[in-house]
């Protein structure tokens, strides 16, 4: 990955030592509206956050427990040390090309009074969009092996919020986020987004999430006080850790509106850069998959007389995918193992499975197979076999792998987010990208913008996706779920969501459908994320409807920058992004169960430039309960002084290809 470094300034502003109990310090956001402040409060570390002379955190106490002493309190400030930093640095693929990352730190370096004289830092830095900050541990005699029992973290609010979650124990983060008071929440995982009543928005997050668990945040006795939750081991401790470490970054986006969440990129700029030096294999794409006809029972994973994952099928779909410009082929089911979920084989295919005439073939159409290694959560048999799988792949040209890991508990013991679950998934990413091969990984790990340093890491589930829309016995996801998400999980990072169903007829469970337009599933192509991005219905499906397809087919996924128009988290959302190709814009607009009317600026577009814009919107008559399919195309001539007027159907979208005339 490219960096280019625009400045960097490192100097000492004040080296003190603080032998006063209320000694404090200040660090700014560059812009010098959000200021930070550190101190000590008898003997115990605290900091506070405001914006514009609003509070947004008061005094939020630091520290741990470890399994055989505290280290919470009897501190005290021996230095600290203040920086400023600047560069840009640029994204092999994302949405946007260039990433500023401008900050003011603040490092306090923190000893014990008496005792064993244990010392950690504690590194502050304050970004225009938001803080961070992270615990160090160098290297001492009285602190070498040591176990975390619970981290103290705390996040104290000023106001008993509105707040978006879900349960921290959700399995897979599969669940619908529900909006409560902060008072009123479970323990929950972050992201957790929240809307001040002074119109202000909040999310706290983590970055960097290395060796070490998940964070999850409580009211401690239903105050608006959030303490930290780490995910534990089965055993009940939560990290078990050497010096010298440092934990993840603990992050808070503090924006003024909701399109300004979503254009953060605070907790990227606190990953470190990419440690893969030649990213010109790494390549974003649509893909389509013998998948959702397994949903619908007309396949199965596993051998038998509908089994879908064979050579013939395959090279079906891969002519589709060759005549519509889809980069892959998404093959589940391949393998031995499926048949008792247990012993899964990841280079042995099933007899009906010729991978070498299928890549072949595939690599005639310019067309990649995508792997799949579902594990069924058995990590030690996937890691006993990792290197060799990858190998495999690597031989037949396959470059993108969807991992699985469907099962429960992992290793029926550990749980996905524990420090166990850390580790696997790193090991998983280090090793593909050895074999130059790109990662889909779902039930993961919730994101912590390690894409930056890895960016074979291209996109996560962690969501609860398209797929529930076939087989859950609640009917399927809920219309506002799709204007929810892209404000919670979708602060995490890519999600692998898998929109663009055409067909909602379900003959498997005929209560359970798509609850969306058809021009919702084309917006939603746009609105959620993913450099790898799956078109999910049946080819035979997409056959029947050619013209709404061909939105599809044009639309790319990566960008070159984004904007967010208008947004209300739960009602409604419009996100404009340009290809980092061509000149060419697409809009995705989609609203929740109420029908409404947007207006939508292009000021986005080149001053004094002229453009097509195709708009694919709900028909006149259409609903997603009664009537979802009808779906009208239109072209006009627009410009950067044009607005335009959308107008939504309940749980409906508008899809716009705006193209630059020559």
């Amino acid at each position: 990955m490219k960096h280019i470094i625009s400045y960097f300034l490192l100097f000492i502003l004040l080296i003190t030592s603080a032998c006063s109990s209320n000694y404090s310090d200040i660090i700014s956001s560059p812009d010098g509206k959000i200021k930070l402040q550190v101190g000590l409060d008898d003997g115990k570390i605290y900091y506070t956050v405001n914006k514009e002379n609003k509070p947004i955190l008061d005094k939020s106490f630091l520290g741990f427990t470890l399994k055989d002493s505290n280290l919470n309190n009897g501190f005290e400030i021996k230095d600290i040390k203040h920086s400023t930093f600047s560069e840009t640095w640029e994204q092999p693929w994302g949405e946007e090309i260039s990433v500023d990352n401008t900050y003011n730190e603040m490092a306090v370096n923190i000893e014990e009074k008496s005792g064993l004289k244990r010392k950690f830092t504690i590194v502050f830095r304050a970004f225009n969009d938001g803080i961070g900050f992270r615990y160090e541990f160098p290297e001492q005699e009285n602190l070498k092996d040591f176990v975390i029992m619970d981290e103290l973290t705390e996040f104290a609010l000023t106001g008993n919020h509105k707040a978006w979650s879900i349960p921290y124990n959700t399995e897979f983060y599969e669940g619908l986020y529900n909006a409560s008071p902060v008072n009123e929440l479970d323990t929950v995982c972050s992201p957790l987004t929240m809307e001040t009543k002074d119109g202000m928005y909040l999310t706290i997050h983590e970055a960097n999430l290395t060796d070490y668990a998940a964070m999850n945040v409580y009211p401690e006795n239903k105050t608006t006080v959030l303490r930290t939750y780490l995910t534990p081991w089965a055993s009940g401790e939560k990290v078990f850790m050497t010096a010298p470490h440092v934990t993840p970054w603990r992050t808070m986006i503090i924006a003024d509106s909701p399109g300004d969440l979503l254009l953060s990129r605070l907790m990227l700029n606190l990953n470190e850069p990419s440690k893969i030096e030649d990213t010109s294999w790494i390549t974003p794409g649509r893909y389509i998959g013998i998948w959702w006809g397994m949903h619908m029972k007309e396949y199965t994973w596993d051998q038998g007389p509908k089994h879908g994952a064979t050579t013939e099928n395959v090279i079906k779909y891969i002519d589709f995918a060759a005549k519509h410009n889809f980069a892959g082929v998404l093959v589940e089911g391949w393998n031995k193992g499926w048949e008792d979920w247990q012993s899964f084989e990841f280079s042995i295919p099933y007899p009906d499975f010729d991978i070498a005439k299928i890549t072949d073939y595939a690599a005639s159409k310019n067309v990649k197979l995508i792997g799949h290694h579902e594990t069924g959560g058995k990590t030690k048999n996937y890691e006993n076999q990792m290197e060799d799988a990858f190998a495999f792949y690597q031989k037949y040209g396959v470059n993108a792998v969807k991992t699985g890991y469907v099962g429960g508990i992992l290793d029926n013991k550990e749980m996905h987010s524990s420090q166990y679950g850390v580790r696997h998934y790193r090991k998983v990413i280090e090793t593909a990208a050895k074999y130059q091969i790109m990662i889909d990984n779902h039930e993961p790990v919730m994101p912590t913008g390690l894409q930056r340093t890895y960016p074979n890491l291209m996109t996560q589930e962690g969501v609860r996706g398209q797929e529930w829309d076939a087989w859950s016995v609640d009917g399927g996801n809920p219309p506002e779920h799709t204007t929810i998400i892209p404000f919670t999980r979708g602060l995490a990072g890519p999600m692998d969501f898998t929109p663009v169903t055409f067909n909602f007829n379900n003959p498997v469970l005929p209560n359970t459908r798509v609850r969306t337009t058809l021009a919702k599933q084309l917006a939603l192509f746009v609105v959620l994320y993913s450099p790898l991005q799956m078109a999910s219905d049946m080819i035979e499906n997409y056959e029947k409807n050619p013209e709404p397809f061909q939105f599809i087919t044009s639309c790319p996924t990566n960008w070159s920058k984004t904007v967010v128009p208008n947004a209300k988290i739960g009602e409604y959302v419009t996100i404009a992004r340009k290809d980092r190709n061509s000149d060419n814009w697409f809009v995705g607009s989609i609203t929740n169960g109420d029908s409404r009317k947007l207006s939508l600026p292009l000021d986005f577009l080149d001053k004094n430039a002229k453009y097509t814009a195709k708009i694919y919107k709900d028909g006149k008559s259409a609903n997603y309960e009664t009537n979802p399919y009808p779906i009208s195309i239109e072209e006009t001539e627009v410009s950067s002084n044009s607005v335009l007027d959308i107008d939504l159907a309940s749980s409906g979208g508008t899809a716009i290809m705006i193209s630059k005339m020559k």
